[in-house]
Formats: C-alpha cells, structure tokens, sequence
C-alpha cells in the first residue's frame, strides 16, 4: 500500500534524504522487526522504530513494570507499576504512530518457540539480559536466516554487532560460549540510566538502514561504547569455520535452551574482583599470568607488577605468549576490553580464563589508591 497524505507530511523529513525517500520510507512500511526486551534496550529501539515508519514492530517480554525500571526504560510512568510491559508498549507506540501495527508476545523465548515467533519477522533486535536468550535468538536467526541486532550493558558500558546471514560473523562466532554468571547482571552491578538508550538507538539505527537498504551494516564489527570517557571503539571480528551454528559443519541444526549455567565441559570466563585478584596474588595457588591488553601508552603509564602487555588488537596473534605458565588473567582499564580478551581466548582453546572485573579502576578504587589509571 502506498503512502498516505498523512504519512508522506509525518515522515517529511525522510522523504527529503536522497537515501530514502519514497522509496525507502515504502520498504521502511513494509518492513517487519521484532523486539526482544521491552528494557532498558528495547524501550528506546522500539520508539525510534515506531516514529521511523516500520510497518509491523512485534514486542517480546513476559515481564511486568517495575519502579526499578523508571530510571531507563523510557516507554513506562509510575502509574504502569504492575502493568504487562508489552502492553504498556504497544500503547505508547501507538500514540506515537497510529499508523503501525504493534504485536505483543507475553512470553518467554524458549526452544521449542523462538522460530515460530521470528520466523514472522524481517529483522530482530535483540535487547535481552540473559546470556542464554542471546545464544537462543542468534541461533534461530542464523537457522532461519534472519538479520540480527545485538547489544548488551554494563555499568558504563556497551557492545553492539549486527549479523546478517551469509555476510559476516554470529554472536557464537565471537563468544563460542559463555558461563551465565560470567557477567554480572543490571541489577548486580548497576547501570548508567542513559547508557542503554545510547545502545538502543544505534540498534534503531542499524534495523533502519537494514530495511531501507542504506549504509553499512556493523557487520564483521563489534562496537564498544565507553559512557565515562565518551568513546566509541571497534573490535573486528570474523567468521569462525567452527562456529556451533553459521560454521562449515555446524553442531546446532535446531534451537535449543541453554541452562543458567553451563556443563563442566563448557569452556568460560573466570570473573575476578579486585579483591579476589589480590588474595589469589599473594596466595600460594597456581601461578596467574597477568596480561594488560591496554594500548602500550596506558600500559607505560601505569601497570600491575608481573603483568606483561599484549593490546588487545594484537591478542589473537600472540595467544601463545598466554598459555603455558599458568591461569591468564586479563586486565585493562575498565573490564570492557579484558573480557573481550577472554572471548578471543575461549575461541583460541585457553579453557579458563579469567578477566578482572572492573578493571584496573576497580583495582585503584579498592586495593591502591595511589595507582593511576591512565585514560583509554
């Protein structure tokens, strides 16, 4: 159906760019994505979304309102306390652009439904909490072909990577594997109000040039967001042969649900407090290997004793200098690139290591006050 009188003065301001125009704001209608997370995410993907002209925008979340979740999830008042989170959505979505169609799904994404539900939609966002619903849509989308958004939050802090079938790396491809635990929760470790709208909006973005057909896609790219420091930063990543799922013989032929915490046999990321680090240094338990994956600026500037530096750019090439004299222990300024540097281990076949969480600031901040973290 082509566009009415009302939406061609709604989305003026589209029609004007060249690389949309008409055209563009048509395949933008037609144009089905799917919403996994109406949180901290997915609130302000799906209002950018909605006022953007996506025809269909399906809604994924079984949870209700709750006053924690006011400090981010802009789509949700005080008086939605107790309320179905997907139906307060839909509402406000719809006040911001009746001329949509909101679908909500109260549910919980599991195996034996997550194709059913995507299987429904062009392109999925997948704004999730729980490492195991992460595995699951990345699954289901590289099975049924489908463009995936990703991202995730921590404290300060965000990743994003975008996946369309045949072009690029899955979120396997980057993290094979990971421990639930292995990063502490939202509401564990707290998080910067306006953090997951900076990661929302760029998830927004990518849905958007995906359907319209412009720009290029954060595909082969894992974009990190530094709120503190206001930096963004790129890591590149490839297709693994032996990926469990886009791989040349894949293992994972169907969906399937990952337990809260992985077999023994499971590779995964020790997760190491300041503390905890310090105790194990001056212990007489098996040797740590202390690698500072800082640029070599940060590094001279200031680092711990023992600990011999590889930037992360340069890691997955000298993964030797890592194995082989004990438990790595990734470090760098804030804990973002350290547990980088543990998914590029896990992928090389160093089975357990381990990432200071926090990073060195967290070491300054609870160990030694006098040492200085030099900025990224």
């Amino acid at each position: 159906m082509a566009l009415s009188a009302n939406e061609r003065a709604r989305y003026r301001r589209h029609l004007s760019l060249p690389e949309i125009g008409p055209a563009g704001q048509q395949r933008l209608k037609n144009t089905r994505v799917l919403v996994v997370g109406t949180g901290g995410l997915g609130c302000p993907a799906a209002l950018y979304l909605a006022a953007a002209g996506i025809g269909t925008l399906g809604l994924v979340d079984f949870d209700r309102v709750e006053l924690s979740n006011l400090q981010r999830q802009v789509l949700f008042g005080t008086e939605d306390l107790g309320q179905l989170k997907v139906e307060v959505a839909r509402e406000r979505l719809l006040a911001l652009n009746p001329d949509i169609e909101v679908l909500v799904h109260a549910l919980t994404l599991r195996a034996d439904n997550v194709c059913e539900v995507i299987e429904d939609y062009d392109i999925v966002l997948d704004g999730s909490d729980r490492l195991s619903t992460r595995y699951l849509i990345n699954d289901a989308c590289v099975l049924l072909g489908r463009p995936l958004v990703t991202a995730a939050i921590h404290r300060f802090e965000g990743q994003a990577m975008t996946y369309i079938p045949g072009l690029g790396p899955c979120y396997r491809c980057l993290f094979p594997q990971i421990e639930e635990g292995a990063v502490a929760s939202c509401a564990e470790a707290g998080v910067l109000g306006v953090l997951p709208g900076v990661l929302g909006t760029l998830q927004a973005n990518e849905a958007i040039k995906i359907a319209a057909g412009i720009g290029a896609p954060l595909v082969g790219r894992l974009l990190s967001y530094d709120a503190l420091e206001l930096r963004f930063t790129e890591l590149p990543i490839s297709r693994r042969d032996d990926c469990l799922v886009c791989g040349e013989h894949p293992d994972i032929t169907a969906p399937r649900d990952i337990g809260p915490v992985c077999d023994s046999a499971t590779l995964t990321a020790r997760r190491l407090s300041a503390i905890g680090l310090r105790d194990l240094l001056a212990s007489a338990g098996p040797p740590l290997v202390l690698i500072d994956v800082r640029e070599p600026r940060e590094f001279a500037a200031e680092h711990l004793q023992g600990a011999r530096n590889i930037p992360l750019r340069e890691l997955e090439s000298r993964l030797a200098e890592c194995a082989g004299h004990g438990d790595p222990v990734f470090l760098c300024r804030s804990g973002r690139r350290s547990l980088l540097a543990c998914a590029i281990a896990l992928r090389g076949g160093i089975a357990a290591p381990g990432h200071l969480e926090g990073g060195l600031l967290a070491w300054a901040a609870e160990v030694d006050a006098d040492f200085e973290v030099a900025s990224d």
